[in-house]
């Protein structure tokens, strides 16, 4: 588990990222982790060792929420079949379970090394480290012996799900420590080393943001823009087009972190240019674009007053009710796309915020010309004997000249 050679006669336990039970060099068969007994109650045992656990635990672990009239002689049953497995697997005869008060314990005969609980001793050992180069190395070590998610797949188990938490936070306070202190010293080959590998076992975690600083700060310019791009992608696809403020405030600062190499202006300015020839269409872009887009137009808007409106089309049942689900709701939505891409100019933007719903930015326009639009793309959209339809809501942008600040 942690690259040391495994002793004699002990068992090693690994719950971090995956589950494997080893003795002696050879694994311990127990089934499938989802469906036995066995195996549940092996890891009961070897996670809370010495400390126990109690039997209402092991009731509602082993048999959920299934009514047991007799809970010790069914405990004692599994109990029974586990020694069976592991006296099977070479273990000495020992009794391996201790009962007392309804508290379960395991014995001290058979010695038990559990990833997890090393990673908690590593982690307290090097968050108390006040020497700078020996909190360095015992960080390091710490962040590396975490492997992903405690017992991961097994989250509809309550204590299982809160040990994960409670690791899961350990590996953000130990990782965060090392990548500022990697920060502040200016190892950002380590800093980058360490994010990436936060980024495998802890995704969706934001620590993509060290990585891009790395990146940057490593003048691996190139790398870290396709790395930037891969990620809002990743995250947008994750949590879908409408993205929650959370995730669109994470985009903003993973941006923050994302800087070029010195280029003339001639340079800069091909890099900005839209490559993609929209042949007329309007443009179409993400949630988080479209909303920086919104933004900075109604700033500038205030000083020359332009008629710009927002405009949201719905696709709607026969009823006139929004669709919301359904499987003929996603190829319709795609559709919908199409035709809002396809009706408006190229100044125009659109953006996808729900299934069923978009939103689209018209620059410079008039109401009259609003209902032109909508028309445009209701025949765009619709086909013969189709019974679902379009809904429209526009709302104007315009700034009243009364509403405008005063300039001195």
């Amino acid at each position: 588990m942690s690259g040391k050679k495994e002793e004699k006669n002990v068992i090693y336990v690994r719950t971090l990222g995956s589950y494997s039970v080893n003795y002696n060099g050879a694994k311990i068969a127990i089934g499938s982790r989802d469906e036995s007994q066995i195996g549940l109650l092996m890891l009961l045992m070897f996670h809370f060792g010495k400390d126990g656990a109690s039997r209402s635990l092991i009731k509602n672990t082993l048999f959920e929420d299934r009514d047991i009239e007799d809970v010790s002689h069914a405990i004692r049953n599994v109990l029974y079949n586990m020694r069976k497995n592991l006296k099977s697997h070479g273990l000495p005869e020992a009794k391996f379970v201790k009962q007392r008060k309804g508290i379960y314990y395991w014995t001290d005969e058979v010695p038990v090394v559990e990833d997890a609980r090393e990673f908690e001793r590593l982690a307290g050992e090097a968050l108390a480290e006040e020497n700078p180069k020996k909190r360095e190395d015992k960080l390091s070590g710490a962040c590396y012996s975490y492997a992903g998610r405690f017992f991961a797949g097994r989250d509809n188990v309550p204590w299982i799900y809160q040990e994960g938490e409670r690791y899961r936070t350990l590996f953000n306070q130990t990782t965060t420590a090392l990548l500022e202190y990697y920060r502040q010293t200016h190892k950002f080959k380590d800093m980058y080393d360490l994010a990436l590998y936060a980024v495998r076992v802890d995704p969706f975690s934001e620590w993509e943001i060290y990585v891009v600083e790395a990146l940057t700060n490593l003048g691996r310019f190139a790398d870290s823009e396709r790395y930037y791009e891969d990620t809002v992608n990743l995250y947008l696809k994750e949590y879908g087009d409408r993205s929650n403020e959370h995730v669109r405030d994470f985009i903003r600062r993973l941006g923050e972190h994302l800087f070029h190499d010195h280029e003339t202006i001639d340079e800069i300015q091909e890099k900005l240019t839209n490559a993609d020839d929209t042949g007329g269409r309007g443009y179409y872009c993400s949630l988080p674009v479209f909303q920086e887009l919104y933004q900075t137009i109604e700033r500038t808007m205030r000083r020359n007053a332009d008629k710009i409106f927002l405009m949201l089309c719905t696709i709607v049942d026969s009823k006139g009710n929004p669709m919301r689900e359904g499987p003929k709701l996603t190829d319709l939505s795609e559709r919908l796309k199409t035709a809002a891409v396809s009706s408006i100019r190229n100044t125009d933007t659109v953006t996808k915020y729900g299934q069923g719903q978009y939103l689209i930015l018209l620059i410079n326009t008039t109401e009259e010309n609003c209902h032109i639009i909508e028309k445009r793309i209701s025949a765009n959209f619709l086909t013969s004997r189709q019974r679902t339809g379009i809904s429209y809501a526009v709302k104007s942008l315009l700034v009243k000249k009364e509403d405008l600040p005063v300039l001195d």
